[in-house]
C-alpha cells in the first residue's frame, strides 16, 4: 500500500490518468484508505483534505487521479421555478440554508443533497426539482453539525 501525506506538486503531462473513487465526505476526511481502479490501493494520512480531481501519485505509467463519487441530489432549475431576480434567488438559498443543508449553485441549478427535509420544502413550496445523481461540489463555508 502506499501513504500518501499530500497531492502532487506538478504530475507530468501526457501520462493516462487512474480513478480511485472516493466519497465526498470521505474527501472531507484527513486520514483514509482508497483503492484505484487498477488495484492499487492507498492510505491516506493528510495535513489537510484533499479536493475532487487532485492528482496524489504518479508511477512510470500513469497518474492516480481523485474522482468523487456521484451521489443522489435533488436540482432546482432556478429559470423553471419562478426565480426571477436576486430576491428570489436569495430566499430560495435561505429556505435550504434554514434546513442547516449545503448548496452547489452551476449555472441556473441549485443542487442540494436529497433529503426526506429538502424535498417536503420543496413540494410545500410548489418548487420543481429533479432527483438525479451528480457528483456534488457544495459552496465552501457552510454550517456543519
Amino acid at each position: 500500500m502506499t501513504i500518501v501525506h499530500q497531492p502532487l506538486e506538478t504530475p507530468a503531462p501526457g501520462l493516462p490518468g487512474i480513478r480511485i473513487p472516493v466519497e465526498r465526505l470521505t474527501l472531507a476526511k484527513r486520514r483514509w484508505r482508497g483503492v484505484a481502479e487498477d488495484g492499487q490501493e492507498f492510505g491516506f494520512d493528510l495535513e489537510k483534505p484533499l479536493t475532487d480531481g487532485a492528482a496524489i501519485f504518479q508511477s512510470e505509467t500513469a497518474v492516480y487521479v481523485l474522482a468523487q463519487k456521484y451521489e443522489p441530489v435533488l436540482e432546482v432549475r432556478t429559470a423553471e421555478c419562478g426565480v426571477r431576480n436576486g430576491g428570489d434567488a436569495a430566499r430560495l438559498g435561505w429556505m435550504i440554508g434554514n434546513l442547516h443543508f449545503q448548496i452547489e449553485v452551476v449555472e441556473d441549478v441549485v443542487r442540494v443533497v436529497d433529503d426526506p427535509a429538502v424535498r417536503q420544502l420543496f413540494e410545500r413550496e410548489r418548487i420543481a426539482y429533479t432527483a438525479c445523481k451528480r457528483v456534488f461540489h457544495p459552496l465552501s463555508g457552510g454550517h456543519h453539525h
